[in-house]
């Protein structure tokens, strides 16, 4: 069993490149499905949502190769059109193989996905996006399936921005006759991402980064190159550590306009923060000031996935602090092991208040997802003691090797295999 072992107190100094996206890059390879040759992507981090996105492509048919961080996709001899559970349950996102797979192949089943449980992502705004294109969208035992029957462009409004919905759809009918209009979709960087990825390999959509799509449909996607952009969720989380720590560090590789939703929250926290280019200088008080309030919006608001880093470096600020989620009914489930650390924050309903405390402690504490792992590994830098991170591989699905990045800040991280635990286990 692994787990991270932290020991506290000790300011981030220094420079560090922020990886590719991790929402970025799962939409890319499922995208990878419509291209008929080979695909080259750059700045892929080493991440286990990428690993298991990389095992579907495989599982379908493609052959997928890496060198350092390019991924090179040859999709030429897709030949499933199925998903196995295996496979579903490991990573929600893979939704999205459901309308990229349903154009290339005519058909796909996909068994319902799994990943972090944040609350409620229903599908249905992407069934009813491919139904409106024309799809044949029915259920089959766990599995969900889209069968193409005369689909054809047509107009689609989405009743919230939702992001996993916009992908799908964008994938559904880029190979479709006729011009379909997304309306109300969503914003997020990512999404301008795949929309430049895709008319590099010969799509035609314009409206990138506003709230309406228009794709006309195209016979067939080529090969093509493009480099994945800069993880915004990442500069913020290690932003955030910057900041509970009390530290001074520079971030390269960052698409600046992407974090702008969240530096206002890092400036009256107290923190200097200044931007050159592709990189953000962050240096933090000795003790942080609270924020008034944090409310969780689609792009370009502030973004849900930041919502819990931020606040683990808001336990520590002078004054209290009100956090509202809008978007995931369960995305306060790291509060509880905050407060093991001593933190003093609770919960009414979608708001958090939090109220700051001058010193929290050592604890031993687990990851409850991906980024509310990130907020206790945050809380730890700070407590004093040493502190052990479990179920850290919630934490591997979005951050490369996240104890080497902190490490390189002067962070005392380390990965620790505990044998004798695992032996226990084994035993029972």
């Amino acid at each position: 069993m692994k787990y991270l072992q932290i020991n506290g107190g000790k300011k981030l100094e220094g420079s560090i490149r922020v990886h590719g996206a991790k929402n970025g890059v799962l939409p890319l390879l499922s995208a990878c499905v419509l291209v008929d040759g080979i695909t080259v992507l750059h700045n892929c981090p080493r991440l286990s949502d990428v690993e298991v996105t990389v095992n579907i492509l495989r599982y379908l048919g493609a052959k997928v190769t890496r060198n350092d961080d390019t991924l090179i996709v040859d999709a030429s001899n897709i030949h499933r059109n199925n998903i196995l559970e295996e496979y579903m349950k490991e990573l929600r996102s893979s939704i999205i193989f459901l309308g990229a797979l349903a154009s290339r192949t005519g058909e796909a089943c996909l068994y319902l996905p799994g990943g972090c449980e944040i609350g409620l992502r229903p599908i249905d705004l992407h069934l009813k996006g491919l139904k409106t294109l024309g799809y044949r969208v029915y259920a089959d035992g766990h599995n969900v399936c889209a069968v193409k029957n005369n689909v054809k462009g047509a107009e689609i409004v989405l009743p919230f921005p939702s992001v996993g919905a916009t992908e799908n759809i964008i994938l559904a009918s880029v190979l479709a006759s006729g011009v379909t209009t997304i309306v109300n979709a969503a914003r997020e960087p990512e999404i301008a991402d795949l929309v430049l990825f895709l008319n590099k390999a010969g799509a035609k959509i314009s409206g990138i980064s506003t709230p309406t799509i228009v794709i006309e449909g195209v016979k067939s996607l080529h090969s093509t190159e493009h480099t994945v952009i800069p993880d915004r969720i990442l500069a913020t989380t290690l932003m955030s550590a910057c900041a509970i720590t009390g530290g001074n560090v520079e971030l390269t590789d960052v698409c600046i306009p992407h974090i702008m939703p969240t530096i206002p929250a890092f400036e009256e926290m107290g923190c200097r923060i200044k931007a050159e280019e592709n990189t953000i200088f962050i240096k933090a008080p000795p003790r942080l000031k609270r924020v008034k309030k944090i409310e969780t919006m689609a792009y370009p608001g502030f973004p849900t996935d930041c919502q819990a880093p931020v606040m683990s470096a808001l336990s520590v600020a002078k004054g209290t602090s009100i956090v509202k989620e809008t978007i995931f009914e369960n995305r306060y489930k790291h509060i509880e092991q905050l407060n093991l650390f001593g933190t003093d924050i609770c919960v009414n309903d979608r708001i958090a208040v939090v109220n700051g405390v001058k010193n929290i402690h050592s604890a031993d504490v687990r990851c409850t997802d991906l980024r509310g792992g990130a907020a206790v590994v945050i809380a730890g830098l700070k407590a004093e003691g040493t502190s052990s991170v479990r179920d850290i591989y919630h934490i591997d699905r979005g951050y490369e090797s996240i104890e080497n990045q902190l490490s390189m800040l002067g962070a005392d991280v380390k990965r620790i295999y505990d044998e004798k635990e695992q032996q226990t286990k084994k035993s029972k």
